[in-house]
């Protein structure tokens, strides 16, 4: 679980973005069906851009970008007599480990959706598959060229090249993996400072560092 201030950086990363794909500023619109067909196409969408992660964000005025707050809570919103999280697992095909993270910036209340991105098939909600076209969310059937780029960006995504955890933080990681282990059957120095460590991981592929500042594990198998 990310600590507060590890999720205020991350806004702020993403606030300094072009409009792209993979990311959605909201500022109450919280439509649980409306929710569904975005986490659809922004996991499609982040896998055509190469991305792990797609992230929603309520609590940003459309336009400005300014951070404006939001009434919008999904541990109190339900379906029925569903809690919302739980509706929304249910409706998705195949099942996706998305995450809602509540902030507060400014004393202002955000929310922040984490959406990874579709691995083996097309993130699907409610049998239907979704892609973002610019800042639209569209069917994805209605693009067959996106269509066809997407299952071919699938098809290349072998398991072993996949992560094996992903959004950790740097202690986390540090936590996770025997570097130890590694530096020695490399004959390397281990390197002074957890940065400095995470930094040489890195040089050497075993880790990536996401464009939002997270650094998941890409040792496979481990």
């Amino acid at each position: 679980m990310y600590n507060q201030q590890h999720l205020i950086s991350l806004v702020h990363e993403l606030l300094k973005r072009k409009e792209c794909e993979w990311i959605e500023f909201k500022h109450n619109n919280a439509k649980p069906g409306a929710i569904g067909e975005y986490i659809s196409a922004l996991s499609n969408s982040a896998t055509l851009e190469g991305k792990t992660t797609a992230y929603m964000v309520w609590g940003i005025e459309d336009g400005s970008r300014n951070i404006v707050g939001t009434n919008f809570n999904p541990s109190t919103e339900t379906i029925g007599n569903e809690e919302l999280q739980n509706w929304l697992l249910r409706q998705l095909q195949p099942a996706l480990n998305f995450c809602f993270h509540s902030i507060e910036i400014n004393n202002k209340s955000l929310v922040i959706l984490e959406i990874p991105a579709a691995s083996q098939y097309p993130t699907k909600f409610q049998n239907e598959e979704f892609v973002r076209v610019g800042s639209y969310r569209k069917k994805l059937k209605e693009h067959p060229d996106k269509e066809r780029r997407l299952w071919r960006t699938l098809e290349r995504k072998n398991f072993e090249d996949m992560p094996a955890i992903e959004r950790q933080s740097g202690e986390q990681v540090l936590e996770l993996l025997d570097y130890t282990a590694y530096f020695n059957l490399t004959k390397t120095p281990i390197p002074d400072g957890h940065q400095s460590i995470l930094n040489a991981l890195i040089n050497d592929n075993l880790i990536i560092k996401d464009d939002a500042g997270v650094i998941p594990p890409e040792i496979n198998g481990t």
